[in-house]
């Protein structure tokens, strides 16, 4: 635990309205630029692949489906990693899913391009918003929202990933054509996701188990609900990230992938190019905003022991120099920037 004279919620909220409008420009013409370039199929998973060699598996899928006994991978460890001990949970839960992969209108399309949209403050002021939309994967996560938002976020959703604590209260932020991917952490999160699916209340002392509030509902179609594979928390975690392995059933104390890696490995096993916004905490300005929706301050990113945000941008830079991956918004690597020419 880190202690500093600041306090997490007396941020300095304005410097997020004072982006430089010659910097938005130069963010807008990348990210434009990215969309018109001819679509390169398989790239992402090419390039990863060379990038970690016997680290990437490339032929991960990307959420459970409903032969969970034919998976003996799912069940090595217990979660995020994998599903040890919840084989029976797992397999009644599943049965409630009607569908298991993207929408066919998605699987159809020949090149797809994901971007993953993070809840950095450095999103606020570039109007990256209506570029977002226009590519043809945009995965959203925990309750980072779209409402009041969308001139620098965008409004168009198709994935929103999250685990029941970090999963929107507001019915606004959910969309009927949606996919909603669950990251399961714990036992009680298996319960929520099948109240959620099955539009049932979540008895009252099972909320004592949660850290904080948890959305009562997901307004969307049973066949709009998908689950994270843990194979990819735990391949991110131990191969990407290198991780030491879990030595325990309790996955908190350890260094954990933060959610937008674990999202930005997701998105290579669904899209042939992968881009990143909204991506980036500048952690040596600790009064600065952490978010570009709420007034919490960048203290609260290093008070926290679960993720390790230095390695992890440490790995993105690599990916983004390489090219594996585009920062759109450059919180991680800046190509646009008034000094990189």
């Amino acid at each position: 635990m880190i202690k500093t004279r600041y306090d997490v919620k007396t941020c300095d909220t304005g410097r997020i309205d004072k982006v430089n409008p010659e910097h938005a420009k130069r963010a807008q013409k990348y990210s434009e630029g990215i969309l018109q370039a001819e679509c390169r199929p398989s790239f992402a998973k090419t390039k990863w692949s060379e990038l970690f060699p016997n680290r990437y598996n490339a032929d991960l899928l990307p959420f459970i489906t409903k032969d969970v006994d034919a998976h003996s991978n799912l069940f090595q460890y217990p979660p995020p990693f994998g599903f040890r001990d919840f084989f029976d949970t797992l397999q009644g839960l599943v049965q409630l899913l009607p569908e298991f992969d993207l929408p066919a209108e998605l699987q159809s399309r020949r090149c797809k391009r994901c971007v993953v949209v993070g809840s950095s403050s450095v999103l606020r002021g570039l109007e990256l918003g209506s570029t977002l939309n226009h590519f043809d994967i945009v995965i959203r996560l925990n309750d980072a929202p779209v409402q009041g938002y969308t001139n620098d976020v965008g409004n168009k959703t198709t994935i929103r990933m999250t685990y029941p604590e970090g999963a929107p209260s507001s019915p606004n932020e959910y969309f009927q054509n949606s996919l909603f991917v669950a990251v399961l952490y714990k036992t009680v999160d298996f319960a929520w996701l099948k109240a959620m699916v099955k539009n049932e209340t979540l008895p009252f002392w099972m909320h004592l188990f949660f850290w904080k509030n948890v959305a009562t509902k997901i307004p969307i179609a049973p066949r709009r609900f998908r689950i994270l594979n843990p194979v990819i928390v735990k391949k991110t975690a131990l191969d990407i990230l290198q991780y030491q392995e879990p030595q325990s059933m309790f996955f908190w104390g350890q260094n954990v992938p933060t959610i937008g890696m674990i999202a930005t490995v997701l998105a290579t096993h669904l899209c042939d190019e992968v881009s990143l916004a909204g991506f980036g905490y500048d952690l040596h300005q600790p009064k600065a905003p952490l978010h570009y929706y709420e007034s919490v301050c960048m203290v609260a990113m290093k008070r926290q022991n679960m993720h390790n945000v230095t390695w992890e941008t440490q790995i993105l830079q690599q990916l983004v120099r390489e090219g594996a991956i585009s920062d759109l918004s450059g919180g991680i690597d800046c190509h646009f920037c008034e000094d990189r020419g």
